[in-house]
């Protein structure tokens, strides 16, 4: 039994120092040569294709609070069939409720994001 723990305890102290091994050989230090921030925006342009970078993350982000406020909705239509089949129950009501309201806050939120990402981009346009 002693050697059977033995070995195990071996195979683990092999494998620890494999690991620190493969970590520490594989780092080294790196210069960066770049442009600076100007390039770096020239090159973030043209991976979106032409197309107004600003425009591309405003897409992004119209998109991602869309798919955000879908989401709230389904929540609401689920929380909404749970208070319907909670039969009564107390406990069941309330966390059903609770789901509801919470999650109508958290829909008044996406949209009030969804707006200042509006105004932003008509104040910036």
């Amino acid at each position: 039994m002693k050697t059977i723990k033995l070995v195990k305890q071996r195979i683990y102290d092999f494998a620890l120092l494999a690991v620190a091994y493969i970590g520490t050989a594989s780092a080294s230090a790196q210069v960066y040569t770049g442009g600076g921030i100007t390039e770096g925006v020239t090159q973030a342009g043209s991976i979106v294709e032409g197309t107004n970078l600003r425009m591309k993350v405003t897409e992004i982000v119209n998109t991602v609070l869309s798919y955000m406020a879908l989401i709230a909705v389904v929540v609401i239509v689920i929380a909404g069939i749970r208070l319907i089949i909670s039969n009564g129950e107390d406990d069941a009501k309330e966390k059903a409720k609770k789901t509801i309201i919470y999650t109508i806050a958290g829909l008044i939120l996406i949209l009030l994001a969804k707006a200042i990402v509006i105004v932003v981009i008509d104040i910036g346009s």
